[in-house]
């Protein structure tokens, strides 16, 4: 789910479109499975992925294997990208969306079902990923890709050691003057249902609310907290983060961990999953309806799902693998990391698609930046 740089002004349009498009379309009108055997390839692939979310290896070594072009362009919310999906005629043959988003999508008529003919590597996965998955419980449309948290990263040495691990540092102004942060120290992600959703949980409630009221109280928090509030960014909040821009930043696990793993002193800087709650995802492979070479996707699809390049895809992004077989390929301190594999999972909530009332997320969000 994680992402570096982008187009912002997608973002902005994808936000208050995404509910637009999935109406405008026709969900019985989705296109069938494709007919394609293991390892067919019918042309180049496109990709559309969260920015380095991808080891650029693992391209080059479908490329090479299959003899096939392989590009990639890249989005920062899965309210940029859908829009795009759904009108039609993108070009792209693989995109990877996020769990509530794949039931947007599927409503939509935006993604086409798998043929699990040409997918036999889809036995690797573990079973609480093979099926069952709210947004796709019988697994028609979508594989899963990779999972991850949503929390914050903090910087120890403005903070100190013993910060307390809540959204209150950027939604209490009395509690972050007390760990040192002033003025404008925090990052927030650009993203609707993220950023309403941590002010959500700090209030107690769902992240999946559809009570009016208990947005509005959200609204109302983001809102306060603009002063505190260095920018709206889901691209380059780690970076800003171990740069010394930013104190505070709301983001993804992995994206953070890779930062401060590459940082002059790691111990410096802390992740967590706020005790109020946040978020767990689960980002998923899927084809377009209209993708123009869904075999050479499926094949690429069932690439990823081998357990050795499942494996190489965790260890370089280090985000968690739903692919059981690819467990004994993970490096064993990327197993051992509890940002990236946490042991305590009772604080995670999965965002999931509320229907009509998405659209209320996305203005709260606009209103609170202003």
């Amino acid at each position: 789910m994680k992402t570096k740089r982008m187009m912002r002004l997608l973002a902005a349009l994808g936000a208050l479109a995404v509910l637009a498009g999935a109406c405008g379309s026709d969900s019985g009108d989705a296109a069938a499975a494709a007919e394609c055997e293991a390892g067919q390839t019918d042309g180049p692939l496109a990709i559309y992925n969260w920015t380095e979310y991808m080891d650029p290896e693992l391209k080059d070594a479908f490329a090479a294997e299959f003899g096939v072009e392989v590009t990639e362009d890249n989005y920062d919310s899965n309210e940029a990208m859908q829009p795009i999906i759904n009108a039609g005629g993108s070009g792209y043959d693989f995109i990877v969306p996020s769990d509530y988003m794949v039931s947007i999508m599927i409503e939509a008529g935006d993604i086409q079902p798998l043929n699990k003919d040409a997918l036999p590597n889809i036995s690797n996965l573990a079973a609480e990923f093979a099926s069952g998955l709210p947004y796709d419980p019988d697994a028609t449309y979508t594989a899963p890709y990779q999972w991850g948290t949503t929390g914050l990263g903090v910087d120890l040495s403005v903070t100190g050691e013993d910060v307390p691990q809540t959204w209150g540092l950027i939604f209490d102004p009395a509690l972050a003057a007390e760990y040192n942060l002033e003025g404008s120290y925090a990052t927030l992600l650009n993203d609707p249902r993220e950023t309403m959703g941590a002010a959500l949980k700090y209030l107690g409630y769902s992240l999946n609310t559809t009570s009016e009221d208990e947005l509005g109280e959200a609204r109302q928090l983001v809102q306060d907290a603009k002063d505190r509030v260095a920018a709206y960014d889901s691209d380059q909040y780690d970076e800003l983060l171990v740069t010394g821009d930013s104190a505070v930043a709301h983001g993804y696990s992995g994206n953070f961990l890779f930062q401060f793993l590459d940082a002059e002193n790691p111990d410096q800087y802390t992740y967590f999953v706020p005790e109020e709650g946040g978020t767990r995802w689960i980002d998923n492979m899927a084809i377009p309806k209209d993708a123009p070479h869904p075999c050479t996707a499926h094949t690429f699809i069932n690439f990823l799902l081998d357990a050795e390049r499942g494996a190489q895809l965790t260890n370089w992004n280090l985000y968690a693998s739903p692919n059981e077989a690819a467990v004994e390929f993970i490096d064993q301190e990327v197993l051992d990391d509890p940002i990236v594999y946490p042991t305590d999972t009772s604080k995670l909530e999965e965002i999931e698609d509320t229907g009509d009332f998405e659209t209320n997320f996305s203005d709260a969000f606009i209103e609170a930046k202003g």
